[in-house]
């Protein structure tokens, strides 16, 4: 007969987290909507695949061998392009692990994060895995960044403020002199953590964080990601620059060794030599943005401006019951799930092909 087991105490800052709202896979789709056509438009990902230099330079790779833990190749590639020292950038198995270390290496017990609402829910969630308190700052009611009153959240000198712009979910980037207006409220005791993964969607109006913040004084994080623009959502590879040496250094014995893999290091320096395939997807998904916006303007639907892959849309209905609809018909959104939000969807720009079905569905669905 078996002994009774008694649970063993978990840590009661990770046991109470909420759950991250991923996208639903390909696989699980087919098998819930009976469908093999699946249009996957929850998780941003790139349509036109990555760059042919990625997949030659990944023919070459020797699974063998471990990857180089310091990133050397990788690093020295992302310096010469942003202009930073290489000791200033840490590599992670995607921006989200770069969060999660710099949680880690910042954050004790009880101290104060702040952020923007709706938001990336891991720059929330890791946070609170580390026994930190969040505060959120609620965009406005048309969508856009309400920066007085991220002013007045960083008058209390958050440990932290996690701040994306582009915005994920919502889309809108800082305009130049709202940025600087934010970043003339950071105190010295806040490590501001801009999130620009969707950096290279934004246009030519879109202020460059990393060059604002070079020279500044603050303490501060940019982070990217080769998982958007650049197709490589798969091997999980983003990166951080950081305000000065001493930081990157902590935040990067703050990661597990080894973490970012082979191909992932191989597959972004690929990419980054060819530029001109990553501008030339860009520009074809955002004329994709512009005329499913204008569709979704036809159908008498509001959606967030956006400088990013994606939008984010007010169905006018529980966003669940959307998705639902959709799914049926082979096509995978995201439904939003936040207090306030709940009839919100956000749409990952796909082929023409996919925008025109997702396009007829949610026509079919409004019309119902």
């Amino acid at each position: 007969m078996d002994m009774p087991r008694k649970d063993i105490t978990l840590n009661p800052h990770v046991a109470a987290l909420p759950p991250y709202n991923a996208g639903m896979n390909i696989a699980a789709a087919r098998k819930l909507s009976g469908r093999d056509d699946i249009a996957a438009l929850a998780s941003n990902e790139n349509p036109d695949g990555c760059s042919p230099k990625v997949m030659a330079a990944l023919a070459d790779l020797n699974p063998s061998r471990y990857s180089d833990p310091a990133c050397t190749t990788l690093r020295g590639a992302l310096s010469a392009k942003v202009g930073v020292a290489s000791d200033r950038i840490v590599i992670g198995n995607g921006s989200e692990d770069m969060i999660a270390a710099i949680c880690r290496a910042v954050l004790c017990r009880g101290a104060p994060v702040a952020t923007v609402s709706p938001g990336f829910g891991l720059h929330e969630i890791e946070a609170l895995a580390n026994g930190a308190t969040v505060d959120k700052v609620p965009m406005r009611a048309d969508l856009d960044f309400d920066v007085p009153a991220i002013v007045a959240a960083l008058s209390k000198a958050p440990a932290i403020f996690f701040l994306s712009s582009p915005s994920n979910p919502v889309g809108p980037a800082l305009s130049t002199a709202s940025l600087e207006q934010i970043l003339a409220a950071v105190s010295h005791q806040t490590l501001l953590v801009l999130d620009e993964a969707y950096f290279e969607y934004a246009d030519d109006e879109t202020p460059d964080g990393l060059e604002l913040l070079s020279g500044s004084g603050l303490n501060y994080v940019v982070l990217r990601t080769f998982s958007k623009a650049y197709g490589l959502a798969g091997l999980r590879v983003g990166y951080a620059v950081f305000s000065d040496d001493r930081l990157a250094r902590a935040v990067s014995s703050s990661k597990t060794p080894f973490n970012v893999n082979s191909a992932a290091q191989i597959a972004a320096v690929a990419a980054l030599d060819d530029d001109a395939w990553m501008k030339s997807s860009v520009a074809s998904m955002t004329g994709e943005r512009a005329r499913v916006a204008e569709a979704l303007v036809s159908m008498g639907l509001r959606a967030a401006k956006s400088q990013t892959n994606f939008l984010f849309i007010d169905v006018g209905l529980d966003s669940q019951k959307a998705f639902d609809h959709l799914l049926s018909r082979g096509i995978i959104v995201k439904p939003w799930k936040e207090k306030g939000y709940e009839t919100f969807i956000r749409m990952t720009i796909g082929t023409p092909a996919e925008n025109d079905r997702f396009i007829a569905a949610l026509h079919m669905l409004i019309a119902r």
